[in-house]
């Protein structure tokens, strides 16, 4: 069939039912319906068999959905309608959840029922994004592709929406405000704490005081042994800070500054605003990690050090740990949103080094539940004093992780893509020795979408050996995403493991296990040792290393300025500011000094 999907942003929803029912034989066309005329001239030009509104938060028109089958994906169970369905299911605490396929209608989600498809929930839920990533699209592929295979029959007739029925426990709730979300630090527990900060995650946070800054909190973490005095700042690590409870304490890695709330860090103290000039303030507006935004009002907070080995049996927070079973050495590392910032990238390399340095024979690169990468911070590029200088730095702090990788002889390098992963985090993999990845989740190996970003971490080395050079220049060039299906057949990946996160990791343990136990190890090493070594002669890593950045030089420092553009297009989500120019002489400094 010709599908055409309308959706407010061609999001990880999106990529993954596009995958999914490309593979199955449908032509699926995507538009970004940011206008009622929008949605009008893409079903005149497309004229579909059907439409999906995967994520939609527009309207569809009477005149589309009067005349055609629409099919809205919307996060909630039967019955349930509004726009902040997640964001009710975590802060009331549901013990299952669901997404519901209904058809377009005249009331928003008021449609009759196609298909729905339900999950539990834990007590504390995860983050609303999380959630949307992985427990939800994994209910709206299958309601989606039951709904499809419905359609196409021919026969099926959706079920009206009928509140009488004892399956619909939902009902309409309204637009969650940031009154229902306040936190009363006086009063809240923990649990509540970090359950109205997940319902706000990754959007639109929940809007707090800090330091007498008007600021948006997300990424919530239980920390249960320090202790201090409710709704003080206490700790911070790693860039998150550690505010106490009435019962405890939680962490919260990001923060936004209130947009509205211009030029507020020149009451930090200094004789001179290290960001702020008279228009503008570049941290304003943008999620990024608290310390970041806080700086030297947290003069006086104590570092909490939790080294990346610790045992710990209790809940805190940390982006990287270190763990040893049967031969194997695990890393895990979760970065908010999969972004790495340079300092991040120090972090990881420097676990990895240690991981190097044990008597273990494989090392497993566990990447995010939700992101394995996403490759570099444009976040803290973009609020950095000269972001081509901050791109500079965190392009090469992330080709120091790979080059590590690939200069181990010592262990068999297993990456475990637990999430998605895009630019150069889907790249980052590929220094593996294995990569296994999650059944569902989506790659985009690519990197041109960033205002013509060429792109380094030793792709042009990496991805053809992994996939040919033909396949290589199809993947860079053609901005598409994939699917693991694909991935595999085309040797990006090694093996594909179903199941939830738990269930992939003990297949990824189970794998890396028997590596390290198979009798002829050393000579996996040794083969290894000779494969780099007859690569090196042909061309050496420093060489390919080299020519990317060159290229990336001149997307950072050049005259051209899409890559910033684009950059700050991402981070404001298409919002125009009022920025000054980019820094002309730091980056003539910068070049003539490279």
């Amino acid at each position: 069939m010709n599908i055409l999907f309308l959706t407010t942003a061609h999001n990880s929803l999106s990529q993954r039912l596009l995958i999914e029912l490309t593979e199955r034989g449908h032509r699926i066309s995507v538009t970004i319906a940011d206008s009622e005329a929008a949605m009008l001239g893409a079903v005149a030009r497309e004229d579909p068999d059907l439409i999906i509104a995967p994520m939609l938060k527009a309207v569809v028109p009477e005149e589309i959905w009067s005349k055609r089958v629409c099919l809205i994906v919307h996060p909630g169970i039967m019955g349930d309608r509004g726009p902040s369905s997640l964001d009710w299911a975590i802060m009331g605490g549901e013990k299952r959840w669901g997404v519901t396929v209904l058809q377009a209608a005249a009331e928003m989600d008021a449609g009759a029922i196609w298909a729905s498809h339900e999950f539990p929930l834990p007590v504390v839920a995860d983050a609303k994004g999380s959630l949307y990533r992985n427990e939800a699209t994994d209910a709206a592929v299958k309601g989606v592709l039951e709904a499809v295979e419905k359609f196409e029959s021919g026969r099926f007739r959706p079920i009206p929406l009928d509140y009488k029925r004892p399956e619909v426990r939902g009902r309409l709730r309204p637009t969650m405000t940031q009154k229902d979300r306040a936190i009363d630090w006086a009063r809240d527990r923990t649990d509540d704490v970090v359950r109205k900060i997940r319902a706000a995650d990754s959007a639109p946070g929940v809007l707090d005081t800090l330091f007498g800054l008007p600021v948006f909190l997300y990424g919530a973490h239980h920390e249960d042994r320090l202790k201090g005095s409710a709704g003080a700042v206490i700790a911070k690590r790693d860039g998150a800070v550690c505010r106490a409870t009435v019962d405890g304490a939680v962490w919260v890695t990001h923060l936004k500054l209130k947009g509205d709330a211009h030029g507020v860090n020149c009451r930090f103290g200094e004789n001179v605003c290290a960001f702020c000039d008279a228009d503008f303030c570049p941290v304003a507006g943008i999620k990024l990690p608290a310390t970041q935004i806080l700086g030297p009002l947290l003069r006086g907070v104590p570092e909490s050090v939790l080294p990346v080995v610790a045992e710990v049996d209790y809940r805190s927070f940390r982006e990287i740990r270190y763990v040893e079973r049967d031969g194997v050495g695990h890393i895990y590392s979760d970065f908010y949103n999969g972004a790495m910032s340079t300092e991040q990238c120090y972090r990881l390399r420097d676990a990895f080094l240690f991981a190097r340095s044990r008597p273990t024979r494989v090392i497993v690169l566990h990447g995010g539940r939700d992101f394995f990468s996403n490759g570099i911070h444009l976040n803290v590029i973009e609020a950095a004093e000269d972001p081509a200088l901050e791109s500079w730095r965190n392009i090469n702090a992330i080709d120091d992780v790979v080059h590590e990788i690939l200069n181990t002889m010592s262990h068999v390098v297993v990456a475990s893509m637990r999430g998605n992963a895009g630019a150069g985090g889907a790249i980052l993999a590929l220094a593996a020795d294995k990569v296994f990845a999650r059944e569902g989740v989506v790659l985009n190996p690519h990197y041109k979408g960033m205002g013509g970003l060429y792109g380094s971490e030793y792709w042009t080395y990496l991805l053809p050996r992994r996939v040919g050079a033909e396949r290589a220049r199809d993947l860079t060039e053609g901005c598409r995403p994939m699917g693991t299906t694909e991935a595999k057949s085309i040797g990006f990946v090694d093996e594909v493991y179903g199941g939830d996160v738990e269930t992939f990791e003990r297949h990824v343990a189970v794998q890396a296990a028997a590596i390290a136990r198979r009798a002829d190890f050393w000579s996996l090493l040794r083969d290894k040792h000779d494969k780099r070594v007859r690569d090196e002669r042909v061309k050496p890593l420093a060489a390919y290393r080299a020519e990317e950045l060159a290229k990336m030089k001149v997307n950072f420092f050049g005259p051209d300025l899409a890559y910033h553009r684009a950059r700050e297009n991402f981070v404001y989500k298409g919002r125009a500011q009022a920025k000054p120019a980019v820094h002309a002489a730091a980056r003539e400094g910068m070049t003539a000094a490279m």
